[in-house]
């Protein structure tokens, strides 16, 4: 339909209208990850007409922390099907916990399911995280900054490359006291990239307004709101999210070149990845996976690579270019390869519904610590924190890679729009 999928009305937040009955439920928040849809629809006690601006909408904000808190519970420790459908089962019971009547009280649902056990061997009720418990011991805060990189990449005139920063702050305040306040200030270097669709924490009592104003809709300019961001805030005895970020970096930190060419029985393969000069070159670890689908297993290969080493799963169809640490002084690797696979067989090999033909992609997977792409970190002198004693702060940070793809770019591929895949 061109009402809804034409260019003109790309969606670039995760909200949304429903057409229900002739009518329309709005807002409707939603976004896919992993080829499972997280939806809620938050409660708008304001009047609808005319459509309050998204910022005013409180339940807005909660709605995605609880889907964004669903996910992490759903994806963490999950290995196959059996465990998937274990934490689906223990959802109902855990949405009781964290969000009683409809009110968010913790989005943490490991900690929802941690007071459960914990509960039926000991019978005590559950503490809200609303209300601050009183904490014995050395005081410390500590602030983890993660920072994941998404991009698609084409190498096409027709098609533009995409990529963002998606940043989670999460803290844990060991503080003495009934209701210990604490202000953490996230700061950036002069050339990092502003903060934008910043989501908070309910514990959080205040914020800047050109905080909540910086929004990824809007075009970036020179005045864009760059910090410092502080967030004051009574914090739960657990760890928690502190905040949730986008930013739009200038570029992505590799980008990529991937030509795969059918001739005959065999395909030709060259890809080429160059680390962006800006960027750490230190990394926790660094791999390029090439999967083939919808095709036997890999009976013969012959490849060249410029820079580390090449391991071969044949069943699985998949190619593991495991770069290392570092990428040479050149900041560019290569490889170069012929690939001839045998029959097929559909219990073994993998089967995928968008890779069909020389439809193929190479994806990045890669961890770089105490490093952010945005720039963003935490000045431990900055941390303030009222009450009794001088805590000890530990602050980290890290960028990883989730979604990484380098698609061929002698082939149709899926092309992205704001948070879903589209073919």
């Amino acid at each position: 339909m061109e009402s809804r999928d034409s260019c003109s009305h790309i969606n670039k937040t995760s909200i949304y209208r429903l057409p229900v009955g002739g009518q329309e439920l709005w807002p409707v928040v939603a976004f896919l990850r992993n080829g499972m849809i997280y939806a809620s629809v938050p409660l708008v006690e304001q009047t609808l007409s005319p459509p309050p601006p998204l910022i005013s909408i409180s339940g807005i904000s909660q709605g995605l922390e609880l889907l964004y808190g669903i996910q992490d519970f759903l994806s963490s420790g999950q290995k196959n099907d059996t465990e998937l459908n274990t934490r689906l089962s223990q959802l109902p019971d855990l949405l009781l916990q964290a969000c009683p009547f409809g009110t968010l009280l913790d989005a943490n649902l490991q900690n929802s399911l941690d007071n459960i056990n914990f509960t039926s061997v000991t019978q005590l009720p559950k503490q809200p995280a609303w209300k601050a418990g009183i904490y014995k011991g050395k005081p410390q805060v500590s602030i983890s900054i993660t920072e994941k990189i998404k991009s698609m990449q084409y190498d096409k005139q027709d098609v533009a490359d995409m990529w963002q920063v998606v940043g989670t702050v999460i803290c844990k305040c060991d503080l003495e006291g009934i209701m210990p306040n604490v202000t953490i200030s996230l700061s950036l270097p002069t050339n990092g990239s502003p903060l934008q669709d910043i989501l908070v924490h309910p514990c959080v009592t205040s914020l800047d307004s050109a905080m909540l104003t910086a929004s990824s809709i809007d075009a970036m300019d020179d005045s864009a709101f760059s910090g410092p961001y502080k967030f004051p805030f009574t914090p739960p005895l657990e760890s928690f999210n502190l905040c949730y970020y986008t930013s739009q970096v200038p570029v992505p930190p590799i980008l990529g070149f991937y030509q795969m060419r059918e001739e005959e029985v065999q395909l030709k393969l060259t890809v080429n990845l160059k680390l962006h000069e800006s960027v750490k070159n230190n990394f926790e670890f660094c791999e390029a996976h090439i999967p083939f689908y919808n095709r036997g297993p890999i009976t013969h290969l012959e490849y060249k690579v410029s820079f580390g080493q090449l391991d071969v799963f044949r069943e699985k169809s998949l190619l593991v270019w495991t770069i290392g640490q570092k990428f040479p002084k050149s900041m560019e690797i290569s490889f170069a390869g012929t690939v001839t696979f045998g029959t097929r067989s559909r219990d073994k090999q993998p089967f995928d519904h968008i890779c069909i033909g020389t439809t193929a992609y190479v994806k990045l997977h890669f961890r770089i610590l105490d490093y952010t792409l945005t720039g963003c970190y935490v000045d431990q002198h900055s941390v303030q924190v009222f009450g009794s004693g001088k805590p000890k702060i530990n602050a980290r940070r890290k960028l990883l890679s989730s979604d990484y793809y380098i698609w061929n770019s002698k082939a149709p591929a899926p092309v992205t729009y704001g948070s879903l895949l589209l073919t």
